[in-house]
């Protein structure tokens, strides 16, 4: 079974139409397979009986049963053997093939592995859900999700052993966000932003925005004015990718004068965490969060006018978050910005690969911020010459992988701390999972 080429999801689908829905024996009726074929079959039932029941298999499997016109799939329950089988083929396609680089394009085959293995924007594609959310307002019509779409399912189907080209998605990102044009190397994060935001316009369920109000709701409590902040937001902004990446941000001004405080509140699709500098001991991701948040003074040249005193004055700055989102980015900042030029941070930072709580972040009373690691984009180098690689756990078996291009290696989970740490992808644990 190494040796043989991953099966397609259509062909399996096709294959698995031939079995019936016994509860007992695995009971091939005549069809077109072949005599090998069925054996494979047999083979992989026998394999994998044990193995529990894939939620991603059955889903896929059902959609494909929906679209068949001659209705051979059962959409019903899956029955003990077609379960194994369905087991057996979250086995066999594992999501581990390659991206070549195509000149400098390391920055984009790291993020686009990062994203493969976030399950749910991966079942968006593979099981084409995407399609009744195409909207053809958007600046490129839906050219960029529907090769974004293509590259998740190519990777997907495609022979672990196997590397693909990103070639015609990269067409499609580049008249997207010119930026990308040529072969220059580019900064990872950037590039996920872009890519998001031209996802996100592509598949928005707001065909046409309301015009933006200019009511101001600063006469609500906190609680009630995030809300309606979220609502305006989702009036002209709302999307499966955005279902899964935007959290939402609040910060609070208080002037040292009259002590009133001003808040608002702002989406987010990642964040940019300062890595703090210490003389000692080691730095952790929770000591950058505690940086991010930190209260800041803002005076001097920066002091912003108070709606109150209506003149500048002294003011803290402090942020917390309002809204968690299901996968939450967090972006380490290791590049700054100098007159002559870009220095990089190579500090190791310690973070959690399981049970980040994040509680004592959020703005208000929260019982569900805690998120595990899935992925992390990684950027070895200098600033004058660097590569990005990824490192991903298999949503399907659980398993750490390393993404160099076109070459993929199992590794050990711990390894996958580093100093070249760049942009970690964390999911919300569901609250079932941590009882």
């Amino acid at each position: 079974l190494s040796r043989r080429k991953s099966i397609s999801h259509s062909d399996l689908a096709r294959e698995f139409s031939g079995l019936h829905a016994s509860d007992s024996v695995y009971a091939p009726t005549p069809s077109p397979l072949s005599t090998q074929g069925r054996q494979e079959l047999g083979t992989l039932q026998g394999l994998y009986q044990a193995a529990a029941r894939s939620d991603y298999v059955r889903s896929y499997l059902e959609s494909y049963g929906r679209k068949n016109s001659h209705g051979s799939l059962p959409t019903g329950p899956l029955s003990p053997s077609q379960a194994a089988l369905g087991s057996a083929l979250s086995k066999v396609v594992q999501g581990l093939t390659g991206l070549r680089n195509l000149g400098n394009t390391c920055f984009m085959n790291s993020i686009l592995q990062c994203l493969s293995n976030t399950k749910e924007l991966r079942d968006y594609c593979l099981q084409n859900q995407y399609l009744r959310d195409l909207n053809n307002n958007s600046r490129m019509r839906t050219a960029l999700m529907s090769e974004f779409a293509k590259l998740i399912q190519l990777l997907w189907t495609s022979s672990p052993n196997d590397s693909v080209s990103p070639s015609e998605f990269k067409t499609q990102i580049q008249r997207y966000a010119p930026r990308f044009v040529g072969y220059n190397q580019q900064d990872a994060q950037e590039f996920l932003r872009f890519l998001l935001d031209g996802l996100h316009s592509e598949v928005n369920r707001v065909l046409v925005r309301p015009r933006a109000s200019t009511d101001t709701l600063d006469h609500l409590p906190d609680d009630e004015k995030s809300r309606q902040m979220w609502r305006r937001y989702q009036e002209r902004e709302d999307s499966r990718i955005g279902d899964l990446f935007v959290g939402q941000l609040k910060s609070s001004l208080t002037c040292s004068e009259c002590g009133y405080c001003s808040t608002a509140f702002d989406p987010f699709w990642d964040l940019s965490l300062p890595i703090p500098k210490k003389g000692y001991g080691e730095v952790t991701l929770m000591d950058c969060l505690r940086l991010f948040t930190k209260e800041d003074v803002l005076d001097g040249d920066e002091k912003p006018t108070c709606c109150r005193c209506k003149a500048r004055t002294r003011c803290t700055k402090k942020f917390s978050i309002q809204k968690f989102p299901k996968i939450l980015v967090l972006h380490l900042k290791r590049f700054s910005e100098a007159r002559i030029r870009t220095s990089k941070l190579t500090t190791f930072v310690n973070f959690q690969l399981k049970d980040l709580d994040l509680r004592e972040f959020a703005s208000q009373s929260c019982n569900h911020a805690v998120y595990n690691l899935y992925a992390v984009s990684n950027h070895s180098g200098t600033t004058m010459g660097g590569h990005y690689t990824a490192y991903c756990k298999s949503p399907v078996s659980s398993e750490w992988h390393s993404f160099n291009d076109s070459r993929v290696t199992p590794m050990s989970s711990s390894h996958v701390r580093s100093s070249d740490a760049y942009l970690l992808f964390y999911e919300l644990a569901s609250p079932s999972s941590r009882m």
